[in-house]
This record gives structure tokens, sequence and C-alpha cells, in this order.
């Protein structure tokens, strides 16, 4: 029964026992109290009634994680897709109608099919393409916006009317003198009660046992301290309506679909970017492997789910899954509780959780937003590659000013091109012999970088020798033909060239004409080109279009000895004769060279 479970599920059903189980429900109870305020929050911003936030954390959040990859992403709302789908709907139809709301959910069986369907036809490498740069970028930028969004209820401010981080922080600039003493009391209380927790009893749920210390101390602050020009109330989370998904089918015209496709295609892109890249930023954490293509298969099935049961389109939470994470989740059976724990939770303590103070959410994530900052990473990443400092840090700012799936579009394009731009420019290193023996010892003479050497080196009049380092592309060919233009210029140029090409680790076929048309230089010049030990697959595309069969198989060596010893032959020994340099063995049998 449990290798079936885990064919199904995944391996992580193997490791079910009762410490992952207690660990897992801490963690859902955590994970279900924060999701009632966000959740109300979001699907405002989407333009539905508050319950459908609700909605989109229960049955979606619970598919996702059974059928997913990560252990501890958590689907949800977020402000992305709320956002997203309010911006493509509104035009369609009155924000908050019951026609607009059907739309939703019909745009969010569709969404979840384009989803599932990116993972079955395996297409899910296109994640691999999100570099480490811009993941710790969208990480550090997702943790500045929590930090923004989090002011607001941790200095007890009203809520901005605009979205958008500018306008954020225009309204906390515009208003910090409004600042609420008792709800930076409950936050920072809160916050110092996580920190201590986790100082002196590790073992604890450290984040829970915050989170009911500040919602005792505002119940006891809204209750007893006088609320004046100083003091006002703590904000809370308020009265919770009862929540129960049902299934529903999506009422809309057939003459609707196709312009719904298009909107879909629009979310899936933005849901599927958020997901992935919460999903590795979880994994970079955790240490897990990300199995792409199941994580995109449980997204587009927990939205196929989800729109019939009264959801609008879901994806990993940033808010959630780190939190998760932080709170010792072992396995997705944490986000599987936090949606059973949800219906508990509203259906039986509704008048409990309405007492939760908003700046005691805020106060927790603070410290998650903390945790995502790794500024000792951002430190090493400036020590080790300023490029990839650059990258992080262009995708951070893009994270907190443009939508999210576009700066994460954007730092992968920035890594991208930096790859292109270093490959483009593989290494071509002219080689020669060190004849400098060690003092007291005789040392065969090793092939060496002439740069790298400080004294120059003697070099053959009519042979040189470079070593490829890299991809030959048809990108790369403007360099590569430069150098060996280079290497021909000037009537003394040596009119033979050996490559060494066992760091030429591909080439294309606007390359192999490359090669070509220098072996037809080489040879109009009246000397010629030969290849050390290149890789097969780069033989295999010579033997295709030919060019083994013009270049000759006695040209290409699996030894440099070999290779030298064939092409001393060929050289002319009139120039030999004059030739003072003597820097190959076989030289050593040619009379003295003519005074």
């Amino acid at each position: 029964m449990t290798e079936v479970l885990s064919r199904i599920f995944g391996p992580w059903i193997r490791t079910i026992d009762r410490t992952t189980l207690r660990a897992d429900l801490v963690a859902g109870m955590l994970g279900a109290l924060l999701v009632l305020p966000q959740g109300f929050a979001f699907a405002t911003l989407a333009g539905l009634p508050a319950e459908y936030g609700l909605y989109t954390a229960i049955v979606p959040c619970a598919i996702a994680a059974l059928f997913g990859s990560s252990l501890h992403v958590v689907s949800g709302p977020t402000n992305a897709n709320s956002l997203a789908l309010f911006a493509t709907l509104a035009p369609l139809a009155v924000v908050g109608s019951p026609a607009y709301i059907q739309l939703a959910l019909a745009v969010t069986v569709m969404v979840g099919v384009m989803q599932w369907l990116i993972g079955a036809l395996r297409l899910g490498s296109i994640a691999n393409f999100i570099s480490p740069s811009a993941l710790r970028g969208f990480m550090s930028g997702a943790a500045a916006l929590i930090v923004l969004h989090s002011l607001t209820d941790l200095l007890g401010l009203p809520t901005p009317l605009k979205h958008g981080t500018g306008a954020l922080l225009a309204h906390l600039w515009d208003r910090v003198g409004m600042t609420n003493p008792s709800a930076v009391l409950v936050g920072a209380v809160t916050l110092g009660a996580l920190l201590a927790v986790r100082r002196v009893a590790p073992r604890w749920p450290a984040m829970l046992v915050a989170l009911v210390g500040g919602t005792a101390l505002a119940v006891l602050v809204n209750r007893f301290v006088p609320h004046g020009a100083v003091w006002g109330a703590v904000a809370v989370v308020g009265p919770v309506p009862a929540i129960v998904p049902r299934f529903h089918w999506p009422g809309v015209a057939f003459t609707d679909l196709p312009e719904l496709m298009s909107i879909a295609f629009a979310l899936t892109i933005v849901a599927l970017g958020q997901s992935i890249s919460i999903a590795k930023a979880v994994a970079a954490r955790s240490g897990q492997a990300i199995d792409a293509n199941r994580e995109f298969r449980g997204q587009g099935l927990s939205n196929i789910v989800g729109g019939f049961f009264s959801s609008y389109v879901s994806c990993g939470s940033l808010n959630r899954s780190m939190p998760n994470y932080e709170a010792g989740a072992r396995t997705p059976l944490a986000a599987v509780f936090a949606s059973i724990l949800l219906l508990v939770l509203i259906a039986f303590t509704s008048p409990l959780l309405a007492l939760i103070p908003m700046p005691a959410i805020a106060g927790l994530l603070m410290v998650v937003a903390w945790s995502l900052l790794d500024i000792p990473g951002w430190r090493r990443l400036w020590g080790q590659s300023r490029p990839d400092f650059a990258i992080a840090a262009v995708t951070a700012l893009a994270t907190m000013t443009i939508r999210i799936e576009m700066a994460i579009l954007l730092g992968t394009i920035l890594s991208l091109v930096t790859y292109l731009h270093r490959t483009s420019r593989p290494y071509m290193r002219v080689m020669g012999f060190d004849r400098r023996p060690e003092p007291g010892s005789v040392v065969e003479r090793p092939f060496v970088v002439r740069a790298d050497v400080p004294a120059p080196l003697p070099e053959c009049p009519q042979l040189k020798m470079i070593r490829m380092e890299g991809e030959v592309y048809f990108g790369a060919m403007p360099h590569v033909a430069d150098h060996l233009r280079d290497l021909r210029a000037g009537p003394d140029a040596p009119r033979h060239l050996l490559v060494m090409a066992k760091s030429m680790n591909f080439i294309d076929l606007p390359a192999a004409e490359l090669w070509w048309d220098e072996l037809r230089k080489r040879r109009a010049m009246g000397g010629d080109l030969y290849f050390h030990r290149p890789r097969p697959s780069v033989i295999q595309l010579w033997d295709h279009i030919g060019y083994t069969e013009d270049l000759g198989r006695d040209h290409i060596f699996p030894t440099k000895r070999l290779a030298i010893a064939t092409i001393f032959d060929r050289l002319d020994r009139d120039i030999c004769a004059r030739c003072a340099a003597r820097i190959f063995e076989e030289c050593q049998s040619l009379p003295p060279p003519a005074a």
C-alpha cells in the first residue's frame, strides 16, 4: 500500500511518522491562521467577494501539496495573481458581479488545464533557466515587498488606496505621523516573543506561540488601555464568514471561451513563474530537489479542481511557504492540515480568530522577510562575481517595482545574456614549450600557455599551436574568426596551425563552416590545418558534412607528440635550416642553423 501511495504522491509518504505528523500539524495551524487576513485581502484585490480568498486557500492548497513536488510550498491566493486577474477580467464584466465571478472561475479551470499540460508534456525544463542569481534577487525583492506591505499593519496605518511600491512608499511617508503605538507594541512583543522562544525553547512552535502571545496582548490593549490621541485600538482580523466549498460548474457562454483563452495563457505564465520560483527558493533553503514537471502538474490539478469549488487562480505563496518551512513542516501534509484546520477554525472558533491582531501577523512576516534577505549570501556574491551580483540586484529591484513574473523573466533574460556573452568569447591560447629546467633536475619540456610565462619563449616560425577552450558556435564566430585572422596576419606568420581541440566542447554548423574557411586559407598560403583530440561529437558533425574528408584523417591526432612529429616532416626545410629556435625534439636532428 505504501509503495502505491508513494508512486502517486511521492517518496515523502515513506517518511511519515509521529514526529513528522506533529511537526506538520503545528505548521499547518500556523498556515491556517496566517491565511485568514491574506485570503480576505487578496480576494478583494481580485475584485471578488472576500470568502473566495478563503475558498482558494482550502481546496487548491491541499491538492497542489499532495500532487506537487515541493515538501514545503503552500499554494493559495497571491497578490500578483489577484491583481492580474482583476486587470484582465475588469474590462469584460462588472467587478464583483455574478458574471465576473463566473468568468474568474472559468479562467481558473483553463489556467489549470494549461499548467497540467505543461507538466504532462514534460516542458518543466524551462524552470532550469531561472538562474541562482535571479532567484536570489527575486527572494530578496519579495522579502522587501513583504516588509513594505507589513509596515502598514505593524504601524497601525490605514490600508493604502493604490497598489504598487511607489504608492505604498508614498502612503507610508505621508502617514508615518499617524503611527499607532498600540499596534507597534503588539507587533514588537510578537516579534520579540518569537525570537525568544527560538533561542530558549527551539523545539517549541515559535511562530504559533508568538501569535498567541500577540493576540492576548492585543485583547488586553483593546479592552483596558484608554484610546485617545496617542493610543489607538489594535486592528484585528474581524468577523470570519462561514466557508464551505461546494461544487459549482462555471457558468460562461461558449462564445466567451476564445477571449478567455488568451487571458488564461497570460495568467498561466504569471502563476507558473511564481510557483516554480518559490518552489526553487524554498528548496534552496531546505536542500530538496524539485521536479518541475510534477510541480506544474500539481499546480494545474489544483486549479482545475479549485475552479469547480469556487476558487480563483492559485499558485505557490511565498507569504505562506516560507513560514511553513520556518515553522518546521516536514511533508506536504502540513499544507493539507492547513486546509483542514482552516475549515475547522472557521466553523468552531471564528469568534477567537476574529481577535487575531494584524500587527502580530506583520511581526511574524518581518522575521520571515529577514531570513529571505540573506545578507551574508549577498556579501559572498559581491566577492565572487560582480556580473551575477548585478543580475541579482536588478532582479530584486524589478521584483519590487514591476510585476513579479516580469521580474523573474527579466532576471532570467539577463542571466542568459551574460552566459551568451561569456560563451561567445572562447579562449584561444597560444601554446609553447617551457624549456627552463629546474636546477639540478632533468624534466621533460611541458606545454605551457605562452602568455602565462614571464620570460618570452622561442616559437617555431612555421607552426603555430593554439588551445581552444569553450564552445564555438554562431555567436562566437566573430571572436574566433578575428583571432584566426590575426594568426595569419603578416608575411612572416606561421603557415601551419595545430589546434588543440580537447576543450572545444561544442560546435555547430556555422562553426564547422568557419573551420572549413580556415582550412582553405591555410592551404592557400602554403600551409595546413591540424587538430589534436577533437571531441567525438565534433568529429561526428565533421563526418556528416564532409569536412573530415577535405581535412584528411591524417590531420587529426590522438597525441601531441604524434601531431608534432607528423607536422615536422611537412615543414619547409629551407626555413628550418635558418631557424635558431629549434623548439621541437625533432629539430635536434637538423644541422646547426646557417649563419
